[in-house]
């Protein structure tokens, strides 16, 4: 390969990550909480946030089914592997997949039709760790999303877990509760957790109280113990 081609491919590259940097959306992760919370993100991986720490994360414009979540709990080695109470992904503190149940999220789309970001907070896979999540940028006037009610301490015993409270679907496995095919209705436990965080998805179908929007190339910001 001639240095002229193999500059000419540098370039391309190069002009090509700039553009991807320029559009991508900053998160900025905070943890409040009075313990320390493994944030987990994909994409992104997972960072150790002590009280007061934040993490900067940059997601790529055209991301969608991303997510963030808290992790309590957790203990690694020095490889990075080990376990979390809730929240764990696969015993890893750098997160390839999502995590497991029971887990407050932070949920988000960006630049989809319109050039629009969506974006909620959903408990359909439980809750651990009260969140905010909202817009910081670009004029966006949506209100941020709030979940801060005591959902572990209040949670149905049939729920209840080692540092959380699991959403039905993961404990009953039915499609009443997973809604894994055609509609479904909200339940009594979809309410209980309706009632105590209305900002946030209490069942699979629940996007007219729960999903918003905000212009892309919005940056946002992810609150733990708000």
């Amino acid at each position: 390969m001639s240095l002229s081609k193999s500059l000419s491919i540098f370039f391309s590259l190069f002009i090509t990550l700039c553009f991807g940097l320029a559009h991508a959306a900053r998160f900025d992760i905070t943890n409040n909480c009075p313990f320390t919370v493994w944030a987990g993100a994909k994409p992104g991986g997972g960072r150790q946030l002590n009280r007061g720490q934040t993490w900067n994360l940059d997601v790529n414009a055209g991301t969608t089914q991303a997510r963030i979540w808290p992790r309590t709990g957790c203990s690694f080695d020095g490889s990075g592997r080990g376990r979390c109470q809730t929240g764990d992904c696969g015993g890893l503190l750098q997160c390839q997949g999502y995590g497991a149940a029971p887990n407050t999220l932070a949920e988000f789309a960006l630049n989809q039709p319109n050039n629009l970001d969506y974006f909620d907070i959903s408990l359909v896979d439980g809750f651990n760790v009260a969140m905010e999540f909202g817009p910081t940028s670009n004029g966006c006037t949506t209100r941020s999303r709030r979940c801060t009610a005591d959902i572990n301490g209040q949670c149905p015993s049939a729920l209840r877990a080692d540092g959380g409270c699991n959403n039905p679907c993961t404990v009953f496995k039915t499609n009443e509760y997973c809604c894994n095919s055609g509609s479904c209705q909200p339940t009594d436990y979809s309410r209980f957790f309706k009632a105590r965080c209305p900002d946030a998805y209490s069942y699979p179908q629940d996007d007219p109280t729960s999903l918003v929007t905000c212009p892309g190339g919005t940056n946002y910001k992810v609150v733990f113990c708000p």
